[in-house]
């Protein structure tokens, strides 16, 4: 299966190989960082919560690189303890409230953790991530508590509230996500890398957040359903099922694309405020860092449209592809013409007798004019075709080949 992706999609073959070329293993990369000690433990836990969060992390300007490191590791501990059910309801409310206190804390460490839980030992070993953030400079520890403060707040509140509106559900995605973007773009402006504006428009860079999680909570519904837990709003889901377990059974399949298609539909709104936020940004390590996850984002939102598998599996784009945006993610003229393409086949996917075509056209128009507009040339040609012509060519020269040579092989006389 893997060698007929590679032979239809040619342009993800040669990207994975420059990939491979030129990017080092993430545990290589840290031993690159000339970190010791703590620090590097502390690296050594990104590699084992995220491998690709620990790629882009280790990629950054070192003013910055430190910081965002142990930024991540935290709200990560934070994220873990909310995502804990075998921890009583008032004990986790209890950490979640006080989590920006314990940072303060020199030895704090958590070792209530379910036996399940595959990011405990981040926990057990807090004392690591606390002794190195109070080693950052004062303005980077005010943001990340801050935010770690709020982040709290917020999740706490949703161990007892379920999502039911769809004010619920943007509440909840600013909580876990939106507040992210926030204490990003005030790292980013108190560091100097970045115009203190970054920093003050934070409704752009809520924006940013709140378009990879509700990607995420779309693309999950199957998994979190069956775990017992669901983050659709019921305003949405409501209307297309009677429970969430009904949302994803066959027997309601096809209103459940109808659920679905319209959670893609409102993550899809943010595009315009990812687009001008990644303009903002101008240091090229920071640039490929925000921008990285956002045109991974757009390819699997765009997956998910109108696609019943999301309602059975853990649908995902394709490691060739994932690695193709990686390489293009450089700046923000090539970031515009991934998400065209992603557009354009968002638009090939919204067939008129979808409920959401028109929300979906709407979209698709505004946002190939946007970028069209600011594009030098205009919009960006489509070779799609081009490219599934060369594949599927270069796919019937490799099959004469094989057959040819194993014919000759067979042929051959017994020595």
């Amino acid at each position: 299966m893997a060698f007929i992706d590679w032979i239809l999609h040619p342009t993800e073959l040669w990207a994975s190989f420059w990939y491979v070329m030129r990017h080092a293993p993430p545990g290589e990369k840290t031993d690159r960082l000339q970190v010791s000690g703590d620090m590097k433990r502390c690296y050594d836990f990104l590699e084992m919560t995220s491998r690709s969060f620990a790629a882009v992390i280790q990629e950054l300007n070192p003013r910055l690189r430190d910081a965002v490191c142990l930024f991540y590791l935290i709200l990560r501990g934070l994220d873990t303890v909310e995502d804990d059910m075998t921890i009583p309801g008032a004990r986790k409310r209890q950490v979640l409230e006080t989590f920006h206190e314990v940072i303060y804390q020199a030895g704090w460490t958590f070792k209530e953790s379910g036996p399940d839980e595959k990011d405990a030992l981040l926990l057990v070993e807090f004392d690591v991530v606390v002794g190195e953030f109070l080693k950052l400079p004062d303005e980077y520890q005010a943001v990340i508590a801050d935010i770690t403060r709020r982040m709290g707040a917020g999740m706490a509140k949703y161990t007892r509230a379920r999502v039911e509106s769809l004010e619920d559900y943007h509440e909840y995605c600013h909580y876990v996500a939106g507040l992210v973007g926030h204490g990003l773009s005030r790292l980013f402006a108190v560091s100097g890398l970045e115009d203190k504006a970054v920093g003050e428009r934070l409704e752009l860079a809520n924006s940013m957040g709140l378009f990879l999680q509700k990607t995420n909570i779309t693309r999950d519904i199957n998994e979190d359903v069956l775990d017992g837990r669901c983050f659709w709003p019921r305003a949405i889901w409501g209307r297309y099922a009677e429970s969430e377990e009904q949302l994803i059974s066959k027997a309601g399949r096809q209103r459940g694309v109808e659920a679905l298609n319209e959670m893609c539909v409102n993550a899809l709104q943010h595009i315009p405020d990812v687009l001008e936020y990644l303009e903002q940004i101008k240091e090229p390590s920071l640039f490929r860092f925000c921008a990285i996850p956002q045109t991974m984002a757009v390819a699997t939102i765009v997956l998910c449209y109108d696609n019943p598998r999301v309602l059975e599996d853990n649908v995902k784009i394709r490691k060739g592809e994932a690695l193709k945006l990686i390489s293009q993610s450089t700046s923000i003229e090539r970031v515009k013409v991934v998400f065209y393409r992603y557009i354009e086949q968002l638009e090939r996917k919204n067939h008129p007798d979808n409920p959401t075509y028109a929300a979906v056209a709407k979209i698709i128009d505004r946002t190939k004019k946007d970028i069209a507009s600011t594009l030098k040339g205009g919009a960006p040609t489509d070779f799609t075709k081009e490219y599934l012509v060369l594949g599927l060519f270069a796919a019937t020269v490799a099959f004469f080949f094989y057959s040819y040579y194993s014919a000759a092989a067979a042929a051959e006389p017994a020595q």
